[in-house]
């Protein structure tokens, strides 16, 4: 069998494989269909399942055995799922905008694109908007690995009644963008003041001495590089696309595991995954007693929760007053945590569950 022949045996295979996964897809949809219409759903919000959805990623990963990374595997699942999910109606999603921003990045990464993405420009209109019920789910940031927490979108939950169903975590990659020419010709830097604090050591490296403005997005960073002559911009490789622009630098992050934590916001919330985190919001009356802040964390201890963060925030209350939120592993329901959070319940002067959610996949 000569190269030709061989190739053509190759393509042929390949076509017919080709064939049968469309085939499959197409079953799939029709499946979905059926769940919609069983449920009598209205819009894809009715019958749309994140902890379903986290537990059909999870096996997927724990079916692979390559040559596709696990990373890929998800992603065509991610956008095979949203399609499916969006045949009556997208899901409209609320984000932290403009266009181009790493939240934006986080809602295809978490919903596929099949969704109706919704940028708004203050983190407190995505809450609105999903409190109204304009936006089904909400996406906001809610950490950085280097930077630590971002202090607005937390403090919404101390107002809003909103939960927390999921999590995305996104390596962030900046790269330094201009319209046109070189390091030389760049005047002021325009991002994010996170971004800009992430990128501290590079651009002390690269641009000494050159100003700094601090702006709302990165987004908008870049679109002033598009507009102004001078300014270059932190922003992602989406942004670039988006705003016709330049890479002066790649990868310009001082730490390679630069990584973002998002939150997923709706208004129920979920039942167990298998796989899950619970969000809690507590206080004691007197934060400032000896012992206060033992006594709250102590139930946790005491059954064997892991506690994989705690952040202190002001109450807005009175002054000194804190409340804390805490990251336990495990779902709110769960046999081993439900009577740790129950005694929570009688010892806190304040105590919320703000939301148990599956796991970043």
């Amino acid at each position: 069998m000569d190269e030709s022949t061989g190739l053509d045996g190759i393509r042929r295979r390949i076509d017919g494989i080709d064939e049968q996964i469309q085939q499959l897809i197409a079953d799939r949809a029709r499946l979905a269909r059926e769940v919609g219409a069983s449920k009598k759903a209205g819009a894809a919000v009715d019958f749309y399942r994140p902890e379903r959805e986290a537990e059909v990623l999870r096996n997927v990963v724990a079916r692979n055995r390559g040559p596709l990374k696990d990373e890929e595997m998800l992603r065509l699942f991610r956008e095979i799922m949203s399609a499916c999910l969006a045949q009556q109606e997208p899901l409209k999603i609320a984000f932290l905008g403009p266009e181009g921003t790493y939240t934006h990045a986080a809602v295809s990464r978490h919903f596929g694109h099949s969704v109706r993405a919704l940028p708004l420009p203050e983190v407190e209109n995505v809450f609105r908007e999903v409190e109204s019920g304009s936006a089904d789910f909400g996406v906001v940031p809610i950490e950085n690995s280097t930077e630590g927490t971002v202090r607005h979108s937390l403090d919404m939950f101390l107002s809003s009644p909103l939960k927390i169903c999921g999590e995305v975590e996104l390596a962030i990659r900046h790269h330094l963008l201009a319209r046109a020419g070189g390091l030389s010709d760049v005047r002021r830097i325009c991002a994010h003041a996170q971004a800009l604090a992430q990128c501290r050591a590079s651009l002390d490296e690269l641009l000494p001495g050159v100003e700094r403005v601090a702006v709302a997005s990165n987004a908008e960073g870049a679109r002033r590089a598009r507009d102004e002559t001078g300014t270059a911009a932190i922003a992602s490789q989406a942004a670039a696309d988006i705003y016709g622009l330049r890479t002066l630098a790649a990868e310009i992050e001082d730490r390679p595991d630069n990584t973002t934590r998002f939150h997923i916001i709706g208004r129920s919330l979920l039942a167990p995954s298998g796989r899950d985190k619970t969000t809690l919001l507590m206080s004691m009356s007197d934060t400032e007693a000896p012992g206060a802040l033992h006594r709250l964390l102590e139930p946790l201890a005491r059954h064997a929760i892991s506690m994989t963060r705690i952040e202190s925030r002001p109450s807005l209350q009175r002054k000194w007053h804190y409340v804390f939120f805490v990251d336990i592993l495990g779902h709110a329901a769960d046999p081993g945590v439900a009577p740790a959070l129950e005694e929570l319940g009688r010892i806190a002067s304040l105590f919320r569950v703000l939301g148990a959610y599956p796991r970043s996949v």
